[in-house]
């Protein structure tokens, strides 16, 4: 056995150091490279027929999805949603190992049924067995502007994700689809159309932050859970923003400082509707908005609270 003079004078262990990874495309999808490396296992997922899907665009109220899932399949336990940090709980299905970080797929393949799964991907990108196996999806959608916005800090702050630039290019980027995951219109264009062919609950963010127990009431729903209303309003209560931003299990305070740069950001910074007011400027606004006109045209998809 060690004394403790042995461990006189050790240095302590050195933080894992990650780096801003560039993107590579999938399909014209533009993904983090590590993604991409390990893509394989991600398009030969197997699927269960009891799995229940995720799905958003990135910083689109996908945290705060997991935990009211969470929460409705534990019948509103909280002790039991603190188990573990949510992207343990309900894992982020492209999401490879990165550092200590472990794949989203290992997790997977040992969580028991139902298994909850996070994903940002495009439809076109699901695995085929999700689609096949008829697996249901929950989709959340948030208003553009509002989704560019927390984009754009979240980049800033998350050190493995590419650097966002200036705020003006960055707006550019958005619009192009040159942000990892691609493009905003067509993510949230597709997986509204697939609507009439596949068992999708398409929620709005803005629905959210409106009335969440009645949000939280079409989710059990569609999941079949049979919940009380105090236990609907037990679960609103506990998945508000302040109080998620307060939880350690949702908060990523476990996510270390060599990941996220939280001198630049919390992981869970406004999540108000109409934040994008205060940074886009009246011409970058002008801009967007013809540019939004042109993308969403022909569309029956409608959001609130974004020209």
């Amino acid at each position: 056995m060690a004394s403790h003079k042995d461990n006189e004078g050790a240095q302590p262990e050195p933080q894992e150091v990650y780096r801003r990874y560039p993107l590579l495309p999938v399909q014209g999808i533009p993904l983090m490279e590590p993604i991409v490396r390990s893509w394989a296992r991600v398009e030969d997922f197997e699927a269960q027929p009891d799995d229940i899907l995720i799905a958003t665009y990135p910083k689109a109220g996908t945290t705060w999805t997991q935990e009211i899932v969470d929460l409705i399949f534990t019948g509103g336990d909280v002790e039991k949603a603190r188990r573990a940090p949510v992207f343990i709980r309900i894992p982020f299905l492209e999401m490879c190992t990165i550092g200590s970080f472990p794949a989203g797929i290992d997790l997977l393949v040992k969580a028991p049924s139902p298994r909850v799964i996070k994903t940002h991907l495009p439809f076109q990108l699901l695995p085929k067995s999700l689609l096949e196996k008829n697996c249901k999806i929950i989709y959340v959608a948030r208003n553009a502007k509002d989704n560019l916005v927390s984009y754009y800090f979240f980049d800033r702050m998350n050190l493995v994700q590419p650097d966002p630039g200036p705020w003006d290019g960055y707006i550019k980027k958005f619009m192009e689809g040159t942000v990892p995951w691609g493009s905003w219109y067509d993510h949230v264009q597709r997986y509204w159309e697939e609507k009439a062919n596949h068992r999708i609950l398409y929620l709005f963010y803005e629905d959210m932050k409106e009335d969440l127990a009645r949000e939280i009431r079409r989710v059990k729903n569609f999941l079949e859970v049979d919940l009380s209303e105090d236990i609907v309003q037990k679960i609103a209560h506990h998945t508000t923003f302040q109080v998620m931003k307060d939880n350690p299990m949702t908060n990523a305070e476990d996510v270390p400082n060599t990941v996220f740069d939280r001198t630049i950001s919390s992981f869970m910074r406004k999540g108000e509707v109409g934040d994008w007011k205060n940074y886009f400027t009246v011409a970058q606004r002008e801009a967007f908005d013809a540019d939004y006109r042109s993308k969403m045209e022909g569309t029956t998809l409608r959001f609130r609270d974004v020209l």
